[in-house]
Formats: structure tokens, C-alpha cells, sequence
């Protein structure tokens, strides 16, 4: 189990978006918005059926970016 930079706040994420050049804001773990209850199950399990294949093996953690201008939505990994 690995430590997300993101997730712990030691790092921050730096991405403009791909339509219209605004800086992307961290939404959070994708995993924390299939439902009610996944922000309070563990990370690692999760992983294992988030539909994302290696992102458990390399661990990674897969981190919503949305545009405040355009809404558009991106996923990225980020390496635990």
C-alpha cells in the first residue's frame, strides 16, 4: 500500500485544460464518487475493482480533474 501525494497534500497537481486552458482542480479519488459508502472503504480494495487494470499492481491513484470553465472531466494517475 502505497501513499497518494495528492491525497495527503504533499504534492498538488498542475494541469491546464486540453479546450480552453484553464487550470484543472483536484476533485479526489475517482473511487470516491461510486457511491456513498467508497470514500470510507479501503483505497486497496477499491482498486482492485475501480476498472482500471494496473492501477493496484503500479501503484497509482487515480485522481478526477475538472475544468471550472468547461467542465470537462480527466482522469489522471498519480504515482504512489
Amino acid at each position: 500500500m502505497g501513499i497518494c501525494p495528492l491525497c495527503n497534500g504533499f504534492q498538488s497537481v498542475e494541469q491546464k485544460c486540453n479546450i480552453c486552458g484553464t487550470a484543472l482542480v483536484d476533485a479526489g479519488k475517482v473511487m470516491d464518487f461510486y457511491d456513498d459508502y467508497s470514500p470510507y472503504m479501503p483505497i486497496d480494495l477499491l482498486k482492485l475493482e475501480d476498472g482500471y487494470s494496473n492501477d493496484y499492481k503500479s501503484e497509482q491513484c487515480p485522481h478526477l480533474l475538472q475544468c471550472p470553465q468547461c467542465g470537462i472531466d480527466k482522469v489522471v494517475f498519480i504515482q504512489e
